[in-house]
């Protein structure tokens, strides 16, 4: 396969051990292959209902140790509405708060300091 015009050798480098035949199609994703696996996509309420008054949740990844099997995957639109409760925390140890925090107040806040 001949090279497009707009290719050119560099001076002073050998090409004698570049391929030149095409490569097959990787199996995987070329995305996947560079960051890995991933987790699934969404986020699991587990519910908490501890003494009277309305029923608490935590928010976390769906590959938590902590959540619910049974709980419904949660798309972004519904974890943020149900992040906004106050009765809803979101999980730090699984990545739900880095995720879903910035979100929530915006991207303003990174980088704030403490003192004012």
């Amino acid at each position: 396969m001949p090279a497009p015009d707009r290719v050119r050798p560099v001076d002073g480098i050998d090409y004698d051990q570049v391929a030149t035949e095409r490569l097959e199609p990787s199996p995987q994703s070329a995305v996947r292959e560079a960051l890995g696996e991933r987790r699934p996509s969404g986020w699991v309420l587990a519910k908490v209902r501890k003494g009277r008054g309305p029923a608490r949740g935590v928010l976390h990844a769906p590959d938590c140790e902590e959540a619910p099997r049974s709980a419904p995957l949660l798309d972004l639109e519904h974890a943020l509405i149900t992040a906004e409760n106050p009765a809803t925390r979101l999980f730090t140890l699984c990545g739900c708060a880095l995720e879903l925090t910035p979100l929530l107040r915006g991207f303003d806040h990174i980088g704030e300091s403490g003192d004012s």
